[in-house]
């Protein structure tokens, strides 16, 4: 058994409102873990920016997903949670993926009810698959769960509330629970108060989307405690480490181009030194292998 499966499922079952941040890459992702969250997602909107530098809307290959997914958790010790998006097809791609997942060890996996190719939840133009064709790839992949005695976290995110209201979302989150998903979650939700009514009427774990925890986008944004408060189990902010890199790189990229001198002397503010980067990223562990077992002369 997974036990960072295992992990993410007490912490979720608190309904404590675990903040789960995304990550693009293995290197944000170990960023998130040393600021000290209990727990991370990848994020399909990062993935398409980091992979790609394009907008997300289902133009990233699910191999180079679950390469980058595998990546994460490896470079990690807290829970991951993937995003398969659509699932790769219908219900047998959607279970084939899950037992990928399984093997990588990820702790999670987000899925979702829109109809392919898919875009960012809070993207105008979303439609969604019929309600019984999602329930079919939340049941197959909670069948492969059983089967290999994985306690994988399915969260089933639901896209009908931008068309179809919160009344047919609720629906949706509630047929996704029974059909074996743990969690359910309502993406581009408005309002506190349309939260606090999913809190009380769907049956089971729910998640909401703080998108980058500054603006909310379409969310309206709430303090954590009182999300926690409410009952939520998960806050998801996934798209924040991606649009952080971009400024930081534009910033700076920006700035050296605009120097007199094309040089930036001495304005250490805009990077870390040399010697933290490489501590942060293991160098110094490393070295000491090299020690341990490299002839005496590769070592000088």
């Amino acid at each position: 058994m997974n036990d960072r499966a295992s992990v993410l499922r007490a912490a979720l079952q608190r309904r404590q409102a675990l903040v789960v941040p995304g990550c693009h890459d293995a290197f944000s992702a170990r960023v998130i873990e040393s600021a000290g969250f209990e727990a991370i997602q990848v994020s399909g909107f990062g993935l398409a920016g980091s992979l790609l530098a394009k907008p997300d809307v289902g133009l990233v290959d699910m191999k180079d997903v679950l390469d980058t997914t595998a990546h994460i958790i490896r470079a990690v010790q807290i829970p991951v949670m993937a995003d398969i998006d659509t699932g790769g097809g219908n219900a047998i791609n959607a279970a084939a993926i899950t037992e990928r997942l399984i093997e990588m060890g990820a702790a999670g996996v987000n899925i979702e009810d829109q109809v392919f190719p898919k875009r960012c939840g809070h993207m105008e133009g979303k439609q969604v698959i019929p309600a019984e064709e999602m329930a079919g790839k939340v049941r197959a992949m909670a069948e492969v769960r059983r089967r290999t005695g994985s306690d994988l976290i399915i969260n089933a995110r639901t896209d009908s509330y931008a068309a179809h209201g919160l009344s047919e979302a609720i629906r949706r989150a509630n047929l996704y629970l029974e059909c074996g998903a743990d969690m359910a979650f309502i993406d581009g939700i408005g309002t506190r108060g349309d939260i606090e009514r999913a809190a009380r009427e769907i049956h089971g774990l729910l998640s909401v989307n703080l998108m980058d925890a500054v603006t909310g986008v379409k969310t309206e944004l709430i303090p954590i405690p009182e999300l926690a408060s409410i009952g939520v189990a998960r806050v998801s902010i996934p798209v924040a480490s991606i649009m952080v890199m971009h400024k930081a790189l534009r910033d700076f990229f920006t700035a050296l181009k605009q120097s007199p001198t094309g040089i930036l002397a001495g304005e250490t503010h805009w990077l870390t030194s040399f010697k933290e980067y490489t501590s942060f990223v293991g160098l110094p562990e490393y070295r000491q292998m090299e020690q341990d077992y490299l002839p005496t002369a590769v070592n000088r």
